[in-house]
């Protein structure tokens, strides 16, 4: 045998994973390997692998018997959509993905090229956890990622896609990246598993209640988005990467648009219902707004009184939060906080300008809120307004009403533009509340009452008050709203901003 032959056969045996009885178990699972994986992710034939030979140096329990090529992990480089990317996915076909200390080595050389060279890291995970047989050295693999991770934060995207189990130690890689998106039916996440939760509690929990996609998208927000299916999941990561910008060090990609950035929207006229306790649906705004409709969002079925994501205005990419009328009637609390702070961290981080869309009657009352900490809660996203220095377009619809309308990206955050619709309605409280407040001995007279509502109505039912200070910039038209946006956007793409120097700051977490 040359030694050209024994390269492809070196090859082909690593390429050939945990044998082909166990890449059928993994299709019969409804799952792809590792490779397939990649080769979905990745523009075609554009992979560039690393360590293929990489294999494990443990002696323990027999482990010097069985060395495959490749460690349990396919690492390297390659294009999506012709843009540089870094992409490492866990091979459940040999030793179960579990994570060994030449498996974590190979992790980390990619991801330590991604924070040199200034692009996104990919980490397709399908991993049983720590390798026991390794015992310390596999946690501390664990731990070198980690730092790796924290390392990366704001410096390059970090995407995970959980595509099998994550559990123990190994959930927290996942937890410090900017983005974690599951597969349903067949992957899920926990500290701790269904057997160890009934010794400890006497809790009985399947692994799908525990830590499934429906459990981390809809109650506990870790995941921010769940599919059906591995390949449905791939090419969407394919679609949020086309938004992202490859580092900080560069600012957003730009596409080709179609869509005329002075689109008129009549439709739009007629958003507002005349009944101001009626909802309407935000994301009609959000699609009739974005570069052909095409919006990405983020968190869809958590907080659903919020509403992130993606859009492309004049082909440069956007982050929107809105307030949504229909769900708590657009009330912020504790959840939405919370969610709507990451993402706004994250765009600031990554020089994406932010479009903020104001329906808010103000926080949610309640006990169990108050108990919860929604005061800290709440501050994070002041916090998160407030500290970010990208270009921030506001825009009121409707109500604005309390501290809700300070936490809304408001003039007084450093908005650049803040617009407001003739509807919308600017005070610190709705026109009953503030009535029984201030006029309590008109409490049993119902004339007197209705006279000094439609008296506060009058007088702050609408923009103007907020105007004539300059707190708003524009009323604007509801059917010229794309045209106002684009523009102010495009205006701001010179803005330059710093805030004072700090080693960090201290967000109220």
């Amino acid at each position: 045998m040359t030694i050209l032959d024994e390269l492809e056969t070196r090859r082909a045996a690593a390429r050939a994973g945990g044998g082909a009885r166990r890449v059928d178990a993994q299709h019969g699972k409804g799952k792809l390997t590792a490779r397939e994986r990649i080769e979905l992710l990745l523009d075609e034939e554009s992979f560039e692998e690393f360590d293929m030979f990489v294999a494990h140096r443990a002696t323990d329990f027999g482990m010097q018997m069985e060395r495959p090529a490749g460690d349990g992990v396919v690492t390297g480089w390659g294009t999506v959509n012709g843009r540089l990317v870094y992409v490492f996915s866990q091979d459940f076909t040999v030793f179960g993905g579990s994570l060994s200390e030449t498996h974590a080595q190979k992790i980390c050389k990619i991801m330590d090229m991604a924070i040199q060279n200034g692009a996104p890291v990919i980490g397709l995970n399908d991993s049983g956890g720590a390798r026991i047989q390794e015992g310390v050295a596999s946690l501390a693999g664990y731990a070198e990622v980690f730092q790796r991770n924290i390392l990366a934060s704001g410096v390059v995207p970090q995407i995970s896609v959980i595509m099998g189990p994550c559990a123990g130690g190994a959930v927290y890689s996942p937890a410090m990246t900017d983005f974690i998106f599951m597969v349903e039916d067949t992957s899920y996440m926990f500290v701790t598993g269904p057997e160890v939760v009934r010794t400890v509690t006497n809790e009985v929990v399947s692994a799908e209640d525990l830590g499934g996609a429906a459990t981390h998208t809809k109650k506990s927000s870790v995941a921010d988005g769940a599919f059906g299916n591995d390949v449905e999941a791939l090419a969407e990561i394919r679609r949020l990467i086309d938004f992202l910008p490859l580092s900080n060090r560069e600012m957003p990609p730009v596409r080709p648009f179609y869509d005329d950035p002075g689109r008129i929207e009549p439709s739009l006229d007629t958003l507002v219902p005349t009944n101001p306790n009626q909802p309407y649906d935000m994301k009609e705004l959000i699609l009739k707004i974005a570069d052909e409709g095409d919006f990405f969002e983020i968190q869809k079925d958590f907080a659903g009184n919020i509403v992130t994501g993606f859009i492309r205005l004049e082909g440069s990419t956007v982050g929107v939060v809105a307030n949504q009328p229909m769900v708590l009637a657009g009330c912020l609390d504790i959840d939405s906080g919370r969610k709507a702070a990451r993402f706004v961290r994250f765009c600031d981080a990554f020089e994406i300008p932010i479009l903020t869309l104001v329906d808010v009657p103000g926080f949610l009352p309640g006990v169990s809120q108050e108990h919860s900490g929604i005061i800290k809660h709440g501050a994070k996203l002041l916090y998160a307004y407030g500290e970010a220095t990208v270009p921030k377009v506001t825009l009121i619809t409707r109500k604005a009403y309390g501290g809700a309308y300070v936490v809304m990206a408001s003039k007084h955050l450093r908005g650049d533009f803040n617009y407001a619709w003739p509807t919308a309605e600017i005070a610190v409280m709705g026109a009953k509340g503030a009535v029984e407040i201030l006029y309590r001995d008109a409490r049993g007279d119902a004339d007197k009452t209705a006279e000094k509502t439609r008296e506060y109505e009058d007088n702050f039912a609408n923009p103007f008050r907020a105007a004539e200070r300059g707190f708003i910039d524009e009323v604007i038209q509801p059917h010229s709203t794309r045209k106002r946006v684009a523009r102010a956007f495009s205006s701001l793409r010179t803005k330059r901003l710093q805030n004072p120097w700090k080693k960090h700051d201290n967000l109220p977490l």
